[in-house]
């Protein structure tokens, strides 16, 4: 690895460039469960890790699924809850993996996910896998 000092500067090689994203200007993406759109801000498909900002209209759910790793919730707006409670604006909550559970959003929701590998849906739905 080289990192050279350029007048102060600090300039990185290409492969360890960093990426600046404009969250603001991606599109909305369609999941496979009404209500729910996403953006995906990173996704590594060799490892399974994704970071991804959701938005969920009121009342929408995000069906029975299981965390088969690590996943972390970071909630910009509204609320998601489940049977072990609920989470809310400038809140955090984490899942390990195996975790099952069912998410609404009853009065609708914007968070930021970050999955080290995708999400087991019961009916075979898919959120951020291909």
């Amino acid at each position: 690895m080289t990192v050279t000092l350029a007048s102060n500067r600090i300039v990185n090689p290409p492969e360890l460039a960093s990426h600046f994203i404009a969250v603001n200007d991606m599109p909305w993406s369609q999941t496979d469960f009404p209500g729910i759109v996403m953006k995906v801000l990173y996704s590594d498909k060799a490892s399974g890790a994704a970071t991804i900002m959701f938005k969920m209209d009121p009342g929408s759910v995000v069906p029975l699924h299981e965390h088969t790793a690590l996943e972390q919730t970071y909630m910009l707006s509204g609320s998601l809850k489940d049977d072990e409670g609920e989470v809310g604006p400038g809140e955090y909550v984490w899942r390990p993996g195996g975790n099952r559970h069912i998410a609404h959003a009853p009065n609708g929701a914007v968070f930021i996910s970050f999955f080290l590998k995708p999400n087991k849906f019961d009916q075979g739905s898919k959120f951020f896998t291909e």
